[in-house]
């Protein structure tokens, strides 16, 4: 059962709207194939009845409204009226699973709680509502009060209910708790269906809920991305991949293809980001970053495991950086359907390489310019060199610029204002050149681009067109910052002139 629109709504400041509650219970019964969806909670508020009366009434005509779920609570019937008019036929019953909160929450007697959740079924059943029952904090009642939890569930055997929902509320128990409580009450009650619902607090989520399948549990409780309360609850991806490899007896219907997409939806609806490392469906899960990994993945593919991005509908990608070696860029280049030779392959990597000790993050969008600035530059001949230069620009007062070139073996500075940091450093040049009695072009246009695609801040490239009498040429420089990309572009134009 996946929970996402009820348990991990409640993920602080998430609120989904009726529009997107309706599209994602159609995302995740019919595109993911779960079995069934808790959608909201009862009396909540108006906007909660409208997305379920939106639900239900698309449920009906598509043939699930059985598998549609509502919390309600033990109110005499109030919860009861509710489901009736919003459409629901299934209610997940909320009671209480410890005797603390049996004590101190309610206040009541055991046998006065028993009592009302009999009404509640009744009346239910009369209502044509079926039951299934959540045992609220039901971890903590087997760690403290054993006794009543077994008196409950005597009691529930004998109830018109589907399933027993075993919530480890607080997300308090370890993997060898899960397995020891569960494999003992499935003994005890071997006709009953129970249902695990696992929370993350100490980051076990995903081995309770392994646990919890070894045992002999029949269902189990999951969000997309562990969305919920706290730290969230078990996140259904990892759950489904766990089980799906390393419990080949058990089977679930959930297509795999599928939970990278709903993952990106539900993350875009609610603002709530996935972490980049997060298992399945992070950003970077199926990203080879270090020359070695690369390099293996060519020898019959070393460092592969059985999560395979095919699965989830995704792709592996090699990142490039500072720990990026031949591999990687030969893998990106295979993409682009680009060859290099070795001189020159391992000029880009020794680019890609200072980028990254930058800590620029560079994308595969951006290797056709870095490749394209680094055979431009091995081609030219270096007779002209900007040694060091200084930007200034602040606010009220005009930018400028002091600058160090070599030229014709001498070592010359200069200064200049301008209209911007550029105009002052070619004001600057110019007097140098002027001293020299050596003609500049004219700059005709000038052009920044990014790399189409990039979603990284690591490169941007100027294109200047220059003009010397009726010809014209263009050179381009590639950095992480405007300025000095156009710096470089002017540097290849002293050099293009000086031939």
């Amino acid at each position: 059962m996946d929970t996402t629109l009820r348990d991990g709504e409640q993920t602080s400041g998430v609120s989904f709207s009726a529009s997107e509650k309706l599209t994602l219970a159609k995302l995740l019964l019919q595109e993911l194939k779960v079995d069934r969806i808790e959608v909201a909670s009862a009396r909540v508020s108006e906007g909660e009845f409208d997305a379920v009366q939106r639900i239900t009434s698309w449920a009906k005509d598509a043939g699930y409204l059985d598998q549609v779920e509502i919390l309600s609570f033990v109110d005499k019937g109030v919860s009861i009226d509710w489901m009736e008019k919003s459409g629901v036929k299934v209610q997940n019953l909320l009671t209480k699973g410890s005797l603390n909160h049996l004590t101190y929450q309610l206040k009541q007697t055991q046998e006065e709680h028993f009592n009302n959740i009999a009404e509640n079924i009744e009346l239910a059943s009369s209502r044509g509502i079926s039951t299934n029952v959540y045992l609220e904090d039901w971890s903590n009642g087997m760690r403290n009060s054993a006794s009543y939890v077994f008196s409950f569930l005597d009691f529930l055997s004998t109830q018109k209910v589907n399933r027993i929902l075993l919530p480890d509320t607080l997300g308090i128990l370890s993997p060898e708790e899960t397995a020891n409580y569960l494999s003992t009450i499935i003994a005890r009650y071997p006709k009953i269906h129970f249902d695990f619902h696992g929370h993350n607090d100490y980051d076990l989520g995903v081995s309770n809920a392994m646990e919890a399948v070894k045992a002999g549990v029949h269902g189990l409780h999951l969000t997309v991305n562990g969305m919920g309360e706290r730290a969230g609850n078990a996140p259904l991806a990892s759950v489904v991949a766990v089980i799906n490899d390393f419990l080949p007896q058990v089977k679930t219907s959930i297509k795999e293809k599928s939970l990278y997409k709903v993952s990106q939806l539900v993350s875009t609806f609610t603002g709530f980001r996935i972490p980049a490392n997060k298992p399945i469906v992070g950003a970077n899960v199926f990203t080879q970053t270090a020359g070695i990994h690369a390099d293996g993945d060519s020898k019959k593919n070393l460092y592969f495991n059985d999560l395979l991005p095919e699965r989830f509908g995704r792709k592996r990608s090699y990142a490039l950086g500072k720990t990026s070696g031949k591999a990687n860029i030969v893998k990106n280049l295979q993409e682009l359907g680009l060859t290099l030779n070795n001189d020159d392959l391992k000029k880009v990597t020794e680019r890609i390489i200072e980028l990254g000790d930058k800590k620029q993050k560079v994308t595969a969008h951006d290797l056709p310019y870095i490749i394209s600035d680094v055979l431009d530059s091995s081609a030219q001949q270096q007779t002209v060199s900007i040694k060091s230069y200084v930007l200034t620009h602040a606010k009220g007062l005009q930018p400028s610029t002091t600058i160090a070139i070599e030229l014709e073996g001498e070592l010359i500075e200069e200064s200049a204002a301008g209209d911007g940091q550029y105009d002052a450093f070619l004001n600057a040049l110019r007097k140098i050149y002027k001293k020299k009695k050596i003609a500049l072009p004219q700059l005709v246009d000038y052009a920044v681009h990014i790399p189409p695609g990039s979603h990284s801040d690591a490169l941007c490239e100027t294109s200047i067109t220059w003009q010397i009498g009726k010809k014209e040429f263009v050179t381009r420089g590639l950095d992480s910052d405007q300025t000095v990309s156009a710096i470089k572009a002017t540097e290849k134009m002293l050099n293009s002139i000086s031939l």
